[in-house]
């Protein structure tokens, strides 16, 4: 049996692979977060352009609205089976490019759309484009990136899509016309398709699991360099490819203690970390700004909070295998509690008396925001996702990712959409003591059940919950026989939206 204890570390310094292509290839394919993390902030800055009157024949209603910003998320939803039927059959690669297609028909509904339906079309169609791009780009990155840089290159795709989020503030404050404003998000999926049409070649793992061995090589070449050996990292994928098309398992085996506990905890995950509010948050920032009367804009406060959770989320790539991810949930958990209490007692200081409230709290509003936006970036937005590639083998985590992903579109959908009613029906203040209770079971449950995985390799956090020893045979053996089980947990982390796979 392998040496579990070898570091990928050291399975790299044998060779060393070139990186300019790797990075270049990332930038290229991560336009495809960035891309719609412009459709998943575009509802912040449009909503009061939608449903204001601004000189447009169709405005929305406050319901509508709530409609049209959540049907991403169910729309995302459906595409996660999709997703995972499109990469097996045409590949990674024709996954991104045809893709682009299905998200510039959504954005083209919404530029020139003349009624509900059909904006609700384009949103629905948004969200199929993000669902796909959510599975296919952590996947593609995963299998060419090299085991050296695979962590920071993982880290690359929900750095764009909050980056992305970003832009859709800044270009928001400057624009007076929504269907102006979706023209404007649409570029960067054509620049996306661009940038991949040139740059981006099929996935090596893709293409040895259709039979193509020289095409996987030559490929795997580019990637590398031309001074890399690459034979024995070849003959390493095919060999986990083999081991997990002798290992599948059928959705009845997932009710075995040892994959139904570790899938429960992910599900958990993904709920509580919608439930937290952040989506309802931050696709309606601007209507919160303009609810707390605060002298400063609402769009450089959307702005400031938007940059908050890019630089948040740089700094959780550095904090996760640091800190832990038990002591990050915790922590996050506790924050976004803290910052939602406060958010609670201005807007019942200014139900009670506004002009005193924005006089004397008018900088809660914005702090408490940044605080939970922070507080999310650097806990519960990424580590779901990274702790549900770290508590499955190979042969479960396909099942148990398709389920944990489907919960948390799920939830994310049902957030965004009960935003309005439950505002209208709780007050300005109540819906927030909502989320904060949601908060406060959040930490309970990160404390009490979540278990910390830092530092464990992939058989230590599977022993962990009963899994029976699986043994490699010792014919097979590399010396990148430990990648499997090492990557797993300290490289190949899937970094996705956590505000949607």
């Amino acid at each position: 049996m392998a040496d579990l204890s070898t570091s990928s570390a050291s399975l790299v310094s044998q060779s060393s692979p070139a990186h300019l292509i790797q990075y270049l290839t990332v930038f290229a394919v991560t336009m495809g977060g960035f891309s719609f993390g412009t459709s998943l902030g575009y509802t912040s800055p449009a909503g009061p352009m939608l449903t204001n009157s601004t000189g447009d024949s169709l405005q929305l209603t406050a319901s509508e609205f709530s409609w049209f910003s959540s049907i991403l998320n169910l729309g995302a939803l459906v595409a996660g089976p999709l997703g995972g039927l499109a990469i097996k059959s045409v590949g990674r690669r024709w996954t991104m490019l045809g893709s682009v297609l299905i998200m510039l028909g959504g954005w083209a509904l919404v530029i020139f759309g003349q009624n509900f339906a059909m904006l609700l079309t384009g949103r629905v169609l948004s969200g199929i484009y993000t669902g796909l791009t959510c599975i296919n780009l952590p996947t593609y990155i995963g299998e060419y990136a090299s085991s050296d840089i695979r962590g920071s290159l993982g880290t690359a795709f929900q750095l764009m899509v909050v980056t992305g989020i970003l832009f859709s503030y800044i270009v928001g404050a400057f624009m007076t016309s929504w269907r102006a404003l979706a023209g404007v998000c649409a570029i960067p999926v054509i620049i996306f398709f661009l940038l991949a049409f040139f740059t981006a070649k099929e996935s090596p793992a893709y293409l040895l699991s259709k039979g193509k061995v020289d095409e996987a090589r030559a490929v795997l070449q580019h990637f590398r360099g031309k001074h890399y050996n690459v034979e024995t990292e070849l003959q390493m994928i095919k060999q986990d490819q083999e081991e997990a098309a002798r290992n599948k398992i059928t959705l009845k085996e997932l009710r075995a203690p040892y994959i139904l506990r570790p899938l429960l905890i992910c599900m958990g995950l993904m709920f509580f970390q919608q439930f937290s509010g952040v989506n309802a948050v931050l696709f309606n920032l601007n209507d919160i700004f303009s609810s707390a009367n605060t002298s400063m804009d609402d769009d450089v406060s959307s702005i400031i909070v938007g940059l908050v959770q890019v630089l948040a989320t740089v700094v959780a790539g550095f904090l996760c295998d640091r800190l832990g991810r038990k002591l990050l949930l915790t922590l996050s958990a506790v924050a976004m509690i803290l910052s939602l209490v406060a958010l609670d007692v201005f807007f019942m200081e200014e139900d009670l008396d506004e002009v005193k409230a924005v006089e004397t709290l008018g900088w809660l509003p914005l702090t408490s925001l940044i605080v939970f936006i922070a507080s999310f970036s650097i806990g519960y937005g990424p580590i779901p996702w990274v702790m549900m590639g770290e508590m499955f083998t190979a042969n479960v985590r396909d099942a148990a990712s398709g389920i944990s992903t489907m919960t948390n579109w799920g939830s994310a959908f049902l957030v965004t959409l009960l935003f309005q009613p439950l505002q209208e029906a709780m007050g300005p203040y109540g819906v927030y003591w909502f989320f904060a209770g949601f908060c406060t079971l959040n930490a309970i449950f990160s404390i009490m059940i979540v278990p910390e995985t830092k530092g464990k390799t992939l058989e230590e956090i599977t022993a962990y919950f009963g899994a029976p020893k699986q043994e490699r045979k010792e014919s097979a053996k590399t010396p990148y026989d430990n990648r499997a089980f090492t990557i797993d947990i300290d490289e190949k982390k899937p970094e996705k939206s956590p505000y949607g796979p």
